[in-house]
């Protein structure tokens, strides 16, 4: 799971999310299935990106895998209509998907970085900028692997 899904999970968009949505590779289209569990869909990312950023987490004994907060942004950005500039940029992040700044300098720079070269993408190009312009204090450095 990844994308509004993982990004409410973990707090970073004030949204309540009710569709599930799943990475995949090599697929090249969008797919949505409903049945009586919910809605689910499924998007493309890079092949070379999907491994990295997962964790595995159990619920009620049953295991699934989620996206890194860092990850899940980025799949998300991956896959919306490209901006044309780091003000933009700025303005998808904290004005349209309403991410709290405080709750994005939180987040794993370093992590973010290098899955930002590996998606080779326009929107991730511009998100490398924003962190750019972030207080160097903020960069966080943990121990966690993607």
């Amino acid at each position: 799971l990844s994308f509004d899904y993982a990004l409410s999970y973990y707090g970073l968009i004030p949204e309540a999310v009710y569709v599930y949505t799943s990475a995949t590779y090599n697929k090249n289209k969008r797919k949505t299935y409903i049945n009586k569990l919910g809605t689910f869909t499924y998007r493309d990312i890079p092949k070379t990106v999907y491994p990295y950023g997962i964790n595995i987490i159990e619920d009620d004994k049953y295991p699934y895998l989620l996206a890194t907060i860092e990850k899940a942004l980025c799949d998300k950005l991956y896959t919306m209509k490209p901006v044309k500039n780091k003000k933009e940029m700025n303005n998808l992040l904290f004005e349209d998907l309403r991410i709290d700044v405080e709750e994005f300098k939180k987040l794993n720079y370093k992590d973010l970085l290098v899955l930002c070269d590996l998606y080779k993408s326009t929107n991730l190009k511009y998100l490398k900028k924003v962190i750019g312009d972030m207080n160097e204090n903020n960069i966080r450095t943990n121990d966690r692997k993607l």
